[in-house]
């Protein structure tokens, strides 16, 4: 509750082959914010690694006023050291949340680069404030042949008010 960041420093290690990291209503304290996420090799002391990646955001009004299925260019990283977002324009209402996984693939490899793959659901208010529901598709790699040791996940602004996040090891 109210974390500004949520980090796990240790359980990433070459126990397991795959990661999965499962999202239970993360809920922003500020509205329309990004859920993000970041790798480290340093143990959690930096999450800055080298990322290339691409979204998709198919979405739905509650009001039926709009669908549709979109490339979310704005979202990608071409090389990019930012937190990568995986849910974007996530509501702070009580009816609003993001939930989720995380596939992060072979972290300890020290000979290729890492691949994730992320699927979201969220709850969210566009800038008018109209309710959607979109399902956040992203994947990518980290381009580092390091040892991934640690994740770190935040909201773009404010904390993230609630939320469970459980790692599991997939061999």
């Amino acid at each position: 509750s109210s974390s500004s960041t949520i980090s796990f420093t240790s359980g990433i290690d070459s126990t397991y082959d795959e990661y999965v990291f499962k999202f239970y209503n993360i809920h922003p304290g500020s509205h329309d914010t990004d859920f993000t996420f970041q790798g480290s090799i340093d143990s959690g002391s930096n999450y800055n690694l080298t990322m290339t990646t691409t979204v998709v955001s198919p979405y739905h009004y509650e009001n039926d006023g709009g669908a549709a299925l979109y490339y979310n260019a704005p979202k990608d990283q071409a090389q990019g050291t930012a937190f990568q977002s995986i849910s974007d324009q996530v509501g702070n209402e009580a009816d609003q949340s993001v939930s989720g996984s995380l596939r992060l693939f072979n972290p300890s490899s020290t000979t290729f680069v890492k691949h994730y793959i992320c699927n979201v659901q969220t709850s969210c208010l566009d800038s008018s404030d109209d309710p959607y529901s979109m399902n956040d598709l992203s994947a990518g790699y980290f381009n580092n042949t390091n040892n991934i040791d640690a994740i770190q996940f935040k909201m773009s602004s404010g904390n993230i008010d609630s939320g469970v996040i459980k790692l599991y090891g997939i061999s």
